[in-house]
Order: C-alpha cells, then sequence, then structure tokens
C-alpha cells in the first residue's frame, strides 16, 4: 500500500511536497488523497452536478416539500391533513434535450485531404460512438463538465466511454483546466457481504503510472484485493491468451466542458424551475381546500390562543364558537375565489424567463406562427445558437484529445502514421428552416460558389461526398462517348 502510493509523489509537486500541519507534523500522500476525496463528495460543485442530474430525471426540490401553518405561540407547524400536491412541469430536462439535440442530435462530418485516414476515422467514430457523444453532450449541461475513457472493451476493440461529472476529482496542473495531471475516479458498486447485499464505494487513481483502484471505506483508501492490480491501463490479449499490459503517454481522461466555468445548466435555471413547480403545485392545493377559500368571522371564539385558532382552522376548516352573556356566536364568511388566470399569467412569465437564462428557444414563438420566413426562424434561433457556439468550442478542443487516443491507437496496431494529417469535425446543428428559401439561395450561387459548398448547404443532403461522388457518375454518364457513338449508330439503323 505504501509502496503504491509512493509511485503518485512523482506526479505533482502537490503531493510530492510535504504539507505541514503545524511546525512539526506531516500529512502523507494517502491521508491527502482522503481529505481531498473526502471535501469533494460534499463539496458545493458536486452537489450541484448530482443536482443536475436528479432534475433531469424528475427529482425535483418539490418532493421534499411539506405544508406549514402558524400554530401555537405562533410557531411553523407541519399540517398533514391538508391538499400537498407536488407537481413537477420539467422544462429544464426539455431545454437539456433541445440543447444537446440542436448541437448533437445529426453525425457530425468528418472531412480530411488523406481519404484512407478519414476511411480508419469513419470507422472509429461510428453510430455507436455519436451516441455516446450525444450522452456527454447531455452530461455536460447536467455536470457542467463530462470526461471520455478510451480503452479497449473484451473484444479488443478500441472504444470510448463516458464518466459522468460527479465521479471524477479532477487535479489540474494549470489554472485554466486545461492540463490534467491526475484525477480520482469514485463511483458505486453492488457486493455481498456473505449473503447481505451491500453498496461498495470503489475509488481509481488515473496517473501517466497507471491505474491504482481502492475500494473507500469510512473515508480510508483501502486496496482493492477483488481486482486485477495491474495498474497498466491497457490490457490486451495475444492470440495465445495471455494479457499484455501497456500504458499512455498521457491520462486516458478526456475532460469535455460546457463552458469555461464548467456551471452546470441547471445553475443558471433552478430557481424558475422550483417557481414552475411551487405555483401548479399552489394552484392543485387551493383548488382542492374549497372550505379554506373562505375566510371565516368569528363571534365570540371558544378560546383565547390567536395561533391554536389558526391551527385548528388549517387543520380542520373549522372552529368552535359560543354564546356569551346574551350575545349570540356566530361565523360569517368572506369568499375567496381562486383566479386561475393570475396562475396562469405568472407561469408563462417564468417559463419565458426559463427559456431565456437557459439559452433555448421557443418552439411555439409566435414569431414563426404567421410568417415563417427564414429571418424570424434565425430570430428565434439566436440565444440557442449563441451558446452552442460556445459548446462548440469546447468540444473542438476535447476532439484534438481525442484525435491524439486515436492516432496512438492507429499507430500501434499497425495501421498508420498520422500524427501530422489535419482533420474537420463540423457538427450538424439541428436548425429548422425555410427549405424552399434555402434552395432558392443555392440556385442562385451557381457559379459563384464551389459545387461542394452548394451541396453541403442543401437542405437535403446528409452525407456531402457521397453526393458530390453521385454527381460525379451522373456527369460521367452524361457525357460518356461511347454511349453516344451507340446512339448515334442506332440512329442510322433506323
Amino acid at each position: 500500500m505504501t509502496a503504491v502510493f509512493g509511485l503518485l509523489e512523482s506526479m505533482t509537486e502537490r503531493i510530492s511536497n510535504i504539507i505541514k500541519q503545524g511546525a512539526n507534523s506531516r500529512l502523507s500522500d494517502k491521508e491527502f488523497l482522503e481529505n481531498e476525496i473526502a471535501k469533494w463528495k460534499i463539496s458545493p460543485q458536486r452537489m450541484m452536478q448530482i443536482k443536475g442530474h436528479l432534475y433531469y430525471n424528475g427529482e425535483h426540490d418539490i418532493l421534499k416539500r411539506k405544508r406549514t401553518a402558524i400554530g401555537e405561540g405562533g410557531k411553523e407547524t407541519i399540517v398533514n391533513n391538508i391538499p400537498n400536491n407536488k407537481i413537477i412541469d420539467n422544462q429544464y430536462a426539455k431545454i437539456a434535450d433541445q440543447k444537446t439535440n440542436y448541437l448533437l442530435g445529426k453525425p457530425f462530418v468528418i472531412e480530411g485531404e488523406n481519404e484512407k485516414y478519414i476511411s480508419l476515422l469513419k470507422n472509429i467514430f461510428d453510430k455507436r460512438f455519436m451516441r455516446t457523444m450525444k450522452n456527454v453532450g447531455r452530461e455536460v449541461l447536467n455536470g457542467g463538465i463530462a470526461w471520455l475513457y478510451p480503452y479497449y472493451d473484451a473484444d479488443g476493440k478500441f472504444t470510448f466511454r463516458m464518466f459522468p461529472s460527479y465521479e471524477i476529482l479532477p487535479f489540474w496542473e494549470d489554472s485554466e483546466h486545461t492540463i490534467l495531471d491526475f484525477a480520482v475516479r469514485l463511483y458505486l458498486v453492488e457486493g455481498y457481504e456473505g449473503i447481505n447485499p451491500v453498496i461498495i464505494e470503489k475509488a481509481e487513481i488515473y496517473t501517466k503510472d497507471g491505474i491504482y483502484r481502492y475500494i473507500l471505506d469510512n473515508s480510508v483508501l483501502i486496496e482493492d484485493i477483488s481486482e486485477d492490480n495491474d495498474i497498466n491501463q491497457i490490457i490486451i490479449s495475444d492470440e495465445n491468451g495471455n494479457k499484455n499490459g501497456f500504458n499512455w503517454q498521457r491520462i486516458p481522461l478526456i475532460p469535455i466542458k460546457y463552458n469555461e466555468q464548467e456551471m452546470p445548466l441547471l445553475k443558471k435555471v433552478k430557481s424558475l424551475q422550483d417557481g414552475i413547480n411551487t405555483m401548479l403545485s399552489d394552484f392543485e392545493n387551493n383548488m382542492q381546500e374549497d372550505a379554506r377559500n373562505t375566510i371565516l368571522v368569528i363571534k365570540n371564539y371558544d378560546g383565547e390562543d390567536l395561533g391554536e385558532f389558526r391551527k385548528n382552522l388549517s387543520t380542520y376548516g373549522a372552529v368552535k364558537v359560543r354564546t356569551v352573556e346574551g350575545a349570540e356566536g356566530g361565523i360569517d364568511t368572506l369568499q375567496i375565489s381562486v383566479n386561475s388566470e393570475n396562475y396562469k399569467s405568472i407561469l408563462d412569465l417564468l417559463k419565458k424567463a426559463l427559456i431565456e437564462n437557459a439559452m433555448g428557444y421557443d418552439a411555439k414563438s409566435d414569431k414563426i406562427g404567421a410568417n415563417p420566413n427564414q429571418m424570424n426562424i434565425q430570430s428565434m434561433y439566436s440565444d440557442i445558437d449563441l451558446d452552442a457556439n460556445n459548446m462548440e468550442t469546447e468540444l473542438q478542443a476535447a476532439f484534438e484529445d481525442i484525435l491524439w487516443f486515436v492516432n496512438a491507437h492507429l499507430a500501434n496496431t499497425g495501421q498508420g502514421n498520422f500524427e501530422n494529417e489535419k482533420v474537420n469535425i463540423t457538427f450538424n446543428r439541428d436548425i429548422l428552416i425555410n427549405e424552399t428559401e434555402a434552395i432558392e439561395g443555392i440556385q442562385k450561387s451557381v457559379g459563384i460558389l464551389s459545387d461542394e459548398t452548394l451541396v453541403e448547404m442543401h437542405p437535403w443532403v446528409n452525407d456531402v461526398q457521397q453526393e458530390l461522388n453521385r454527381l460525379k457518375k451522373q456527369h460521367e454518364s452524361d457525357y460518356n462517348p461511347a454511349e453516344l457513338n451507340e446512339d448515334k449508330d442506332s440512329d442510322a439503323d433506323e
């Protein structure tokens, strides 16, 4: 255990330096990691990352709501026998899906001059990888950051796996968070103690020297003897079934961020989403509280404590009255009506504010209802397009790291050295367009722009290179001299 952690001393000055607690005490590397993990587990940043996933899956704070009333002595008291609806209108999940599909809903395009290289990349960046990237896009929004892990699966195929934001504790070399020093992955697995099922907390430390695996038991790191303790990052079996271990020259974790601050989308709109849920729940509560929609004017109230009166009124919807010195007791009422239009107006304001703060778009906007021209459509998409630009910048930077691992894989497997090859990754945004206007614009640009550019801009084309090949084949067929001579001979014979 001590020897294994000794390897960490070469990774970073943060761990290799002596960390003092007072004048004569020293914090060991193992203790340092345990303390960092303990702080990170309950940190506000990680709590918000977890909250982003919970809100996306419909686990909102409204579900923990309690109905309260002013009780005896003016103290707030929980009231259990009155309506307590917990309605969720998950606008956050709708916006997260909207933004994910806008940028990553369609397959991205891979272009480059080396056709062999592009063909190899398309084999790796297949439909499975496209799906992984779409999941990464959703994770990036929920957690502010996501992680791709390049590895070889059980069949020896090179592929990528996503780790969610709340599983990874990164240690960066720079303040801009661009160079990863090492990282800790914390995750839960199901296991057994005898015949009793238990949840086991595991920790993996990713370094340039390999991956070290542990169990976190009561905040203490213990070597995981249940796992194959080979620290190598890559395990490949040869033809005889022998396992060979290798390491990448980089830490096999690729960060993909939503923005420079790594701020989850939920942090921008949580109060608005909570407001929507609260308004809907309160409206439903008021509709069900028939007896409590009336203010009671009490004569000769049987009791002196106003808090007791409020509690009885909230709990039972009734109070006791009596006749005092010839004055008859009784209750008069003031009726209160619930105005649904007020709720509707507030809900509309909250939903519009959520869309604007999340930088999404309203698909039911009046801007395109009566006049769906391209300018109105672009105006509707302006906010989500700006946010997508920022997200795409982070994705393009991440693809440089992805391609490094892909190129290393191709070189190691003897498929070629493509280290200096240039590749363009183009994301096809799923934007609503006026196809008639777009096609008319393309027709008017013939002779001004190249055929490749015109084909790329056409709304009916998914694979630009495939469509260009079809055009080329069609062009050659139309002007084939042999076919022309056959036609002339046929005419002469007639």
